[in-house]
């Protein structure tokens, strides 16, 4: 971020500054863009999204209380933008069902590979990186909300929560099953790896 939070002023956008409103989008398109590209998986939806975001900052700003960072504030304008889009594209998913099998039990990871020894240049290779992001497309929405705020852009567990209208320990909850989706889904992969190996 080319800006910080120091650099803009609540008080200034309230007002309707101009040169402060053209701070807080350069210094928050790049991680908003990207929140809403991993939810979506689609560029024009996530510059949608990203647009929606900030003409909707821009409309509310007087009525942003404050008791959350500016920061949070717009996670959570792009994160329910990109789920209400999710929801028009796909009617059928339902935001709080966990995922369950056929006898409606909870379901739990299958497989686990210990991939922790694998060389890191493994880890960190381009195929591997492609794994990893078909595997946060397939995590059911209110997962891959709480997994991409927390461990891809870093928010706190409270942060997170603030931005979804979760508590923590919801956040927490909804982390550990997308993070045990994620490890089954890459030990499957390494897995496959391993035996052609």
């Amino acid at each position: 971020m080319t800006e910080t939070v120091s650099d803009i002023s609540l008080e200034a956008l309230r007002a309707g500054d101009r040169t402060h409103f053209a701070r807080l989008v350069d210094a928050y398109s790049t991680p908003i863009y990207r929140l809403a590209l991993k939810m979506l998986g689609n560029e024009q939806d996530a510059e949608d999204v990203l647009q929606t975001t900030f003409i909707k900052a821009l409309q509310h700003v007087r009525d942003f209380e404050g008791r959350s960072s500016l920061s949070t504030w717009l996670y959570r304008i792009a994160a329910n933008e990109a789920l209400m889009l999710l929801r028009r594209k796909r009617p059928a998913i339902s935001l709080d069902e966990e995922a369950q099998d056929e006898d409606g039990e909870v379901t739990q990871p299958l497989q686990i590979a210990d991939w922790t020894a694998l060389p890191e240049s493994d880890l960190l290779n381009a195929e591997v990186r492609r794994q990893l992001d078909q595997a946060i497309q397939e995590l059911p929405p209110r997962l891959r909300a709480v997994f991409l705020m927390r461990d891809i852009e870093g928010l706190s567990i409270k942060e997170t929560g603030q931005a979804l209208d979760l508590t923590e320990t919801t956040v927490k909850t909804r982390l550990l099953r997308a993070r045990m989706f994620l490890r089954e889904h890459l030990s499957v992969y390494f897995g496959e790896r391993f035996r052609q190996e």
